[in-house]
């Protein structure tokens, strides 16, 4: 018989409907019952993509024996992380505190009123491996709730205290007075980012091994003034981003058939991925190789950007038009089946001449290089494997991606991993983000109607009827209202957008998003708190400065303040967004690799605030040219605005920025704007063409 979980609308949540656990979704009714049965609550976090997860789930929440104890003993709660990612803050802090480690699952016990008195990660249902069993921890919690109360109380009132503190740990100024609005503070990340770097295989530290594309996104912007900072080590910025992106795209991190990556490799050298997708990864990743295009014009970072956003449109795209959450690594019970591939399968499927090619390319052994079997990986550049091969590069890159085509195609008929199919704000506005950007560089009408469709579902389906926006929507219904990085990102993904097709509309819900941001989440202290003011009183009310596998909801603040300021000519919040820069300084000088859209925000800030505004009076695809050599030629941090109207007609966020400005004499006519300080216009495509500077590398490519 199915339990309380039938009800919800998460993947993961419904995963466990059926489990005889009497699971709780997270609500007011869960805690009321504890406290009138006086039993702890046992809070269970996961996500549906987490192998470990599902590991659990099958060797103890589907356990009957397990089950009755939890049911007569406890309130069991269980919780999607990505729909409720406050609780899931609070908690994972918690266990970090007590044990000095986390992840998921997230195991938590709790009093009634919510309080955090002992937990862990992942257990086996009975000891093993030196592990206790989740049968031998049930039952200490349970005898030391009901015989050792006192302590119990103790210890909660204790954790609770810390995470209040915890949350303020990093908030301040800085500790040792340091200077923080100048380079040196980018240069002291990346000094921290050269002594973790991997000169054989890229990335930062060892096994597991993570992407770090915040930290990937400093580097190449670093690489604008990189002759201005001192060299700390023998690796240069751009040995770190071209080593590592070229190492992930050749690992078995990455999907040589369908693109997009893993969320991690198990290994040091990128080859065994844990083989679960996630939308942010990808969409993060997709561009940080975007960028790294534009910086060096290597073509194979513009194939991994355009695959991964491939991989995105043709898996993770609801019909609705958002974009679903994850791909789980598990298929039929077995993690990652669904990738790997023997020899002989290949050489049955692409016959013997193409398939023994095929192998030699892609690594593909009779024994294996996983579990007897094969994840597809590169060793050698394309241009090397045929020159060792003797082969002609045109038809070897031919043959290689007909055998690509071939294998994606049986590939597609076998059982997929699960998908979670639940749209997340925060999410589906890195991906906008991605798809504007790439728009822009690759001049993709597909890429744009993608990011335009995606931010049109956002702002119709996610919101409530108080017009406020929701964090989650699935099957037709949106629900919780939306959290500190939900605002901050979209944000963000709405400019980019604007300066992918100039609709002002875009600008005008950034600017709402702005000031609604700024009235319900700000913290007098500076910076923001991650829930709006109105939001259910939880144990504590936190403010996420640490960037995760994606930016804090702080970092993207500052970062999307002091870049729609630019844009608006609001200094009120190009100020509020300094002002969250430095609310983090202590946690850029004490973690720089927690701090990489914090870096990135302050990098804009320290970077001139140069507006090129431009005006013309046909549509704007007759001015095509001239914005494709103004999108050629603006650095990070310039700001875009084209307007094809009169100021008096545009929408209120651009009204100052266009007073005053026309097209002269029917020409276009570009304004060059610095710090509030707008130059002579140049008028027409020739002189504005003769004033900017020539097309960065790749960008022309």
């Amino acid at each position: 018989m199915p339990n309380r979980l039938v009800h919800e609308s998460s993947p993961y949540l419904l995963q466990h409907a059926n489990n005889p656990v009497d699971w709780f979704p997270w609500c007011d009714e869960a805690f009321k019952t504890a406290a009138s049965q006086d039993k702890p609550v046992f809070l269970s976090i996961g996500y549906s993509a987490c192998h470990w997860c599902h590991v659990m789930e099958h060797e103890s929440f589907e356990n009957q024996q397990i089950a009755d104890y939890l049911n007569k003993h406890f309130i069991s709660i269980k919780v999607d992380r990505e729909e409720r990612p406050e609780i899931d803050q609070i908690y994972m802090q918690a266990v970090v505190a007590l044990t000095g480690q986390g992840g998921w699952p997230l195991s938590a016990f709790l009093t009634p009123d919510q309080k955090f008195f002992f937990g862990g990660t992942y257990w086996p249902p009975q000891q093993r491996f030196g592990m206790p069993g989740f049968d031998h921890v049930l039952n200490s919690v349970h005898d030391a709730y009901h015989n050792r109360r006192k302590m119990v109380e103790q210890q909660s009132a204790q954790i609770t205290q810390m995470l209040a503190d915890q949350w303020t740990r990093f908030q301040g100024p800085s500790e040792t007075g340091t200077q923080l609005f100048t380079r040196n503070t980018i240069s002291l990340a990346i000094e921290h980012l050269q002594k973790l770097f991997d000169l054989e295989n890229g990335g930062f530290g060892s096994a597991p091994k993570f992407p770090h594309p915040i930290d990937l996104q400093v580097l190449i912007r670093a690489l604008d003034y990189a002759a201005e900072l001192p060299q700390h080590s023998r690796f240069s910025i751009q040995q770190m981003i071209d080593t590592t992106l070229t190492k992930m795209a050749y690992g078995g991190i990455y999907d040589h058939l369908g693109g997009g990556f893993a969320r991690y490799s198990v290994d040091a050298k990128w080859l065994v991925p844990h083989f679960e997708k996630m939308l942010y990864d990808n969409a993060l990743l997709a561009t940080v190789y975007l960028n790294a295009f534009q910086t060096t014009g290597n073509q194979l970072f513009r194939q991994v950007t355009e695959q991964t956003l491939e991989y995105i449109l043709n898996y993770l795209t609801d019909s609705a038009g958002g974009f679903h959450s994850a791909e789980d690594a598990d298929s039929e019970g077995v993690e990652g089946k669904f990738y790997i591939w023997e020899k002989a399968e290949i050489l049955e499927a692409l016959g013997d001449d193409l398939g023994e090619s095929f192998c030699q390319f892609f690594g593909v052994t009779d024994a294996g290089n996983f579990e007897g079997a094969n994840i597809l990986n590169v060793t050698d550049s394309f241009a090397e494997f045929a020159a060792s091969q003797n082969l002609d590069e045109i038809s070897l890159g031919q043959a290689l991606q007909q055998g690509k085509q071939t294998l994606l195609a049986i590939r597609d008929q076998r059982i997929r991993p699960a998908k979670d199919d639940k749209v997340l704000v925060s999410w589906n506005a890195l991906t906008i983000d991605a798809l504007a950007n790439a728009a822009i560089v690759f001049e993709s009408p597909v890429y744009l109607q993608a990011a335009q469709r995606a931010a049109h579902f956002v702002n119709k389906s996610m919101s409530d009827s108080e017009g406020r926006l929701l964090h989650t929507w699935r099957l037709g219904t949106a629900k919780l209202r939306a959290y500190l990085d939900d605002h901050s990102f979209l944000i963000n993904a709405l400019v980019s957008l604007y300066e992918a097709d100039f609709d002002e509309r875009w600008i005008e819900w950034a600017s709402e998003l702005c000031e609604f941001m700024i009235q319900y989440f700000s913290d007098s202290g500076g910076g923001f708190f991650f829930t709006a003011d109105d939001h259910e009183a939880l144990i504590v009310r936190t403010r996420d400065l640490q960037d995760s596998s994606i930016p804090s909801g702080n970092s993207m603040a500052a970062f999307a303040l002091i870049r729609m300021g630019r844009l608006c000519g609001r200094s009120d919040w190009i100020e509020l967004g300094e002002q969250t820069i430095r609310s983090a300084a202590t946690l850029i000088e004490k973690a720089p690799m927690a701090s990489g859209q914090m870096l990135l925000a302050l990098d804009l800030a320290l970077r001139e605030n140069r507006q090129y505004v431009l005006m013309v009076n046909t549509p704007l695809i007759a001015a095509r040219s001239v914005i494709r050599h103004l999108n050629r030629s603006r650095e990070f941090g310039d700001s875009l605005v084209v307007s094809t109207v009169e100021s008096t007609s545009v929408t209120q966020p651009l009204r100052n920025v266009l007073s005053g400005k026309s097209a002269i004499d029917g020409e276009p006519s570009l304004y060059v704007c610095m710090n509030y300080t707008c130059q002579q216009p140049l008028v027409g495509a020739t002189e504005i063409d003769d004033y900017l500077k020539p097309a960065k590398q790749g960008e022309a490519n």
